[in-house]
C-alpha cells in the first residue's frame, strides 16, 4: 500500500494567510483558493474589493493546476499557441495563468489559485504562498 502527503488545516491556513498578507502589502484585491490533489476546495478567501467572479476563477485555476499536475499557465500557453482543442478538456475550466501546483516528494498534493489582478501577478502571489509552505 502506498502513502501520500496531504495538505493539513495548518498548511491550508498558512497558504491563505501568506497570500493575503502579500496581497495586502501590494494593495491587490484578489481571491485566493486552495484545493487538494483532486481539485476539491479546501479554502477560499476573497479580499475586500475583489470582484465576486474572482472567487470562482481562483478555484478553477487551482483545480486546473491540481488535476493537470502543472501550473495553469501551461494550458493557457498551449491554447494561445494554437491548440484550441484544449478548450474542450473535461474538468479544466481555469486554463488561465494564476494556478500553481504544490509538490511534495515528487507528488502533486494540491494547488493554489489566485484571481483579481494581472495574470502574472496572480501567479506571482500563488507561487510566493507555495514557496512559503515548502
Amino acid at each position: 500500500m502506498q502513502t501520500k502527503a496531504i495538505l493539513s488545516e495548518s498548511e491550508i491556513s498558512l497558504l491563505l494567510t501568506t497570500a493575503k498578507k502579500l496581497a495586502n502589502e501590494r494593495t491587490w484585491a484578489v481571491a485566493i483558493a486552495v484545493v487538494d490533489d483532486g481539485g476539491h476546495p479546501l479554502g477560499l478567501l476573497r479580499l475586500d474589493g475583489a470582484a465576486p467572479i474572482s472567487g470562482y476563477i481562483a478555484i478553477e485555476k487551482a483545480r486546473t493546476a491540481a488535476l493537470g499536475r502543472r501550473d495553469s499557465k501551461v494550458y493557457e500557453d498551449m491554447i494561445n499557441g494554437g491548440r484550441a482543442a484544449f478548450l474542450s478538456a473535461p474538468n479544466l475550466q481555469g486554463m488561465l495563468e494564476g494556478g500553481i501546483a504544490i509538490w511534495h516528494d515528487g507528488h502533486c498534493i494540491g494547488a493554489v489559485g489566485v484571481s483579481g489582478v494581472k495574470a502574472e501577478q496572480d501567479a506571482e502571489l500563488a507561487r510566493l504562498a507555495v514557496e512559503q509552505l515548502l
